[in-house]
Order: structure tokens, then sequence, then C-alpha cells
């Protein structure tokens, strides 16, 4: 190939037609008649001219690809090209559909090898994420199929060619290009006798959609974390205690902030006044100020504009004593968590329970989820929700030793690569020599996320200083993760063997 001094990506016009008809009888030289007629480039200019695009190589005609837009659900899933093109009419066109369907892109014999083929690929995919379609769906010819016609199934070829024990020029392309098969069209391209007239139906799924909303609110993509280091000292009563949380949450939400996290037990200076109390006795006592707190917390949320993560706070149902905590949105809305997994200590000191109920939430910013302390170093609950679609994983603890924060954040940390999302915990520091059984803590507030191209090497986002009051503030991209889960150097969600192992709720 000679130097080259220009490589441009334009629209196809329709004054290109005669480089267009030669360019596609050199590229189906196999094929008979496998040319597009002066009016059915009219059409697809005329009808969407966006979808139709050329390379040309220091001005000669290099290759092509040309796209329709289609309602998909109109279509049967074993349509045909004839078909999906309205009988080669184009007018099956929809400027309302959700697909961008592709209807042919070659590139000529002498410019093959420089990756013009990816290059209109990738036109497509940022045309797809630009028109907020739900993705890109086209039948791929195998035209090598020919070959192993009399020996293997479609089923069987395709198989042979994922595992690179065949070679099929188009498909290892299109897979190569992040296609992945759906199924097999039988009779979908009329004469193509090297395919057999089969053909693979690939999708390629637009991570970026959105679903089509009448609501005014938009889901952010770029949301931004505040973690609260709460030092714990001691307090007059719960009044002062929410005045100090107010100035927290009124500091991050001056920043933007999109969530406010605070830690476990973080009222546990409340307890000071019951020292003449055993412990499970003064737990209890801590428990009367529950309902208080969410109220005042709810009221916060709203008048700040912020979704509040209340760290969590001991709580009676029925006389049985749990660890829970509350999301308080700024919609006005409240939802419960609990901590499932106390530690030995909670249960024999105070009683504790282990909760039963385990969800991610919905908000303004997306799914989360929120796992206390102990709970994060369960690795199969934060599996369960990231398969419910979570985004960000919350974590507020409470550990008085380092020993007890390293593993806190160890498990926190290998929660966001095996996830794919994001994960802030946020603890407690200082001492409380007036509360029995929450003598000393130790903290070291983060933000972690996978560790990929996208993200910080070391997987960490922000780190507030050790044994420190302060707030951490972090900006967290939701669609990095959505690239991550697709196009990742590893993809931990899509690459699990359920073929050998399954992870799934007790029905008890």
């Amino acid at each position: 190939m000679e130097k080259i001094d220009n490589i441009e990506l334009e629209y196809l016009k329709t004054g290109d037609y005669d480089a267009l008809k030669n360019a596609m009888l050199e590229a189906y030289s196999n094929l008979n008649n496998a040319y597009w007629k002066p009016n059915h480039i009219d059409s697809l200019v005329s009808k969407f001219p966006e979808g139709q695009v050329v390379i040309k190589i220091d001005g000669e005609f290099a290759g092509c690809a040309l796209s329709i837009i289609v309602d998909y659900d109109k279509f049967d899933n074993k349509h045909t090209y004839k078909e999906i093109t309205g009988n080669y009419s184009f007018d099956t066109h929809s400027e309302d559909g959700d697909i961008l369907y592709g209807i042919d892109v070659f590139v000529r014999p002498k410019f093959r090898g420089l990756r013009l083929g990816r290059r209109l690929y990738d036109f497509r995919k940022e045309l797809c994420e630009r028109l907020n379609l739900k993705g890109i769906v086209f039948g791929g010819r195998i035209p090598n199929y020919h070959k192993y016609l009399e020996e293997l199934t479609p089923k069987e070829y395709i198989d042979k060619v994922r595992r690179k024990e065949i070679h099929d020029p188009v498909l290892d392309f299109q897979m190569s290009n992040d296609f992945h098969p759906a199924r097999i069209l039988k009779g979908y391209l009329e004469g193509d006798h090297e395919s057999d007239e089969y053909a693979v139906l690939l999708e390629w799924d637009n991570v970026y959609y959105e679903k089509p909303s009448k609501k005014a609110a938009i889901k952010k993509s770029i949301v931004r974390l505040g973690l609260v280091q709460w030092q714990m000292r001691l307090y007059k009563d719960l009044e002062e205690v929410m005045q100090q949380a107010e100035y927290f949450v009124d500091a991050v939400s001056g920043y933007r902030a999109d969530f406010a996290l605070f830690p476990e037990f973080f009222n546990a200076p409340l307890m000071a006044a019951t020292n003449h109390l055993s412990e499970p006795e003064a737990i209890r006592y801590l428990a009367k100020f529950t309902s208080e707190v969410v109220k005042k917390f709810s009221e916060l949320s709203i008048s700040y504009n912020i979704n509040i993560i209340t760290g969590s706070m001991p709580e009676i149902v029925g006389n049985k004593l749990y660890n829970v905590g509350y999301l308080c949105k700024r919609d006005g809305g409240v939802e419960r968590f609990e901590k499932i997994h106390v530690t030995p200590d909670e249960a024999k000191v105070w009683g504790l329970q282990g909760g039963n109920s385990l969800k991610t939430f919905d908000t303004d910013c997306g799914k989360i989820g929120i796992l206390i302390c102990y709970d994060v170093e369960f690795p199969e609950l934060g599996r369960l929700l990231a398969d419910e679609g979570m985004d960000i994983l919350f974590v507020p603890f409470l550990t008085d030793t380092q020993n007890g924060y390293s593993r806190v954040r160890n498990c926190a940390q290998a929660r966001a690569i095996e996830n794919e999302c994001f994960v802030a915990i946020a603890g407690s520091v200082g001492n409380l020599p007036k509360v029995h059984n929450m003598d000393i803590q130790y903290a070291q507030s983060m933000v972690f996320t996978p560790c990929d191209f996208a993200f910080p090497t070391n997987g960490i986002k922000a780190e507030a200083t050790p044994n420190t009051e302060m707030i951490l503030l972090a900006d967290v991209d939701i669609n990095a993760l959505r690239e991550l889960n697709q196009f990742g150097s590893v993809r931990n969600l899509k690459d699990r063997r359920s073929d050998i192992y399954v992870l799934e709720r007790s029905s008890k």
C-alpha cells in the first residue's frame, strides 16, 4: 500500500453512485448482481442521510456502510433481508424506531488490512448512541459455511468459529467488534450460495440507551458522593447530635453532592447516659431515638436536596433488636435496610439479631445497594445486589481496631472489582471512654472503583485522612460502568460460568 495522505469519513451522496457500484462489484465478486441500483441509494439518502457513510482514501472510494432505523418489535426474530428492507424499498425505515439495522457494509479489496471496517462499525455505534437507540442489529453472512455444509449445522459452525477452530472472515471480524450472535436466520439473503442462504443475527447493545420518559427527572450519569467521617464525642442530647449531623449535610450539599453517607451507629454517644445499665439495656435505650432520627434526616434530605444514607441505628421490632438504617430520598421517600450478619460481639454483648431484608433501591442517580459493615465481608450479598442492577454500593461501618477496618476495606474493594460497581465506605473516628463496648474507633473512609482503563489503576477514587473528622467528596461516572460491563479488559459479571455454578436467594 502506498503512502496515505488523507482518510475521510463522509456522508454518502447520490453523486457517489458510480464509485459505489464499482466498489460493490469488487467487494462482492462472488455474488451475482451484488450492487444497489440508483433508486435504492436515492431512497436511503433521502430517508436517512445520517445512516449512509463512506470512507475515502486520498479522495478514492474505499468502503461504505448503509443502515436504517426500524421498529424492531414489528419484525419476527426469523425475518429475512427482503422483509427487513421492505422488499428493498426501505419503507421499513422509521424515525420513531428503536434499532439501527445494518443494511450493508463493505471495504474494497485493495484497501483491506487498514481497519477501515472497524471505522465504519465505530461510526454506527456512535450514531446509535447519539440517536439514543437500543442497539445495532444485522444479518451477518457466513461465506465459508459452504465448505462445511455436509458435516456441520450452522450452529455447530458458529460454535467452532467462536472457539477459533474455524476461520470465518466475516463472522470473526464482527465478533471482534463486540457484536454477539443471537440466532441463526435461514433463507436470509437470496442468492447467497456461499452461506447456503444462512445468516447469523448479530446484535450490539447500546449501554447508554435511556428509555424515553415523560417525567422531567432524568437519572444522572455523573454522581457526586459525600462521605461523612464522623468524630465520636460526647453529646448532651439528641438535638445536639442532629445539629452536628445537619452541619455535615449542609457541608456536602453545599458542594452539590447527590448522596450523604453516615457511619454505622453514629449516634452511639447518646449511650453515655446509660453507664448504670447493662450493655443490652443501653443499646435498647439507644433504639428509642431511632424513629426521631429518621424523621429528622428525612426533613434534611428534602430541605437540602440530597439523598441521605443514615448509617445505622438499633431498632426494636417485636421485642427483637436489629441493626438497621434508612435511605432518606430527596423526593421525600424513605426506605429501610437491615444488617444481615451481626458480628459475634454484637450478638453476645447486645443481643442483636440478623436481619432478613436484602434489596436494591431506585434513586434519581441509579440503582444502589447498602450493606452494613460486616455484611460487606460476605461476597454473596454484593453479587445478589449486582444481579439486580446495582451501580453504587454504600457501606456504613464501625470498627474499633485497624484489623477490623482492614477486613471491611479490603472486602469492599473486592466487591467493586467483582461486581463492576462503585463502593463507598464511611466510618467513625475518635474515642468514647464513657460508653461501654464503644471505647475506640478506627476509620478511613474511601470510594473504590473497578480496576480498568476508565478508572484509577489502584481502584481508589478518593480516600479520607485516617482517624480525622472530615468529609470526603468524589464524582463517579455511571456510564463508565456500562462500558466496562461490555468492553472491559475483563468482564467479571458477563464471564461467570453459570454452566458450573449459580447464586440464588433462599426460598425460606
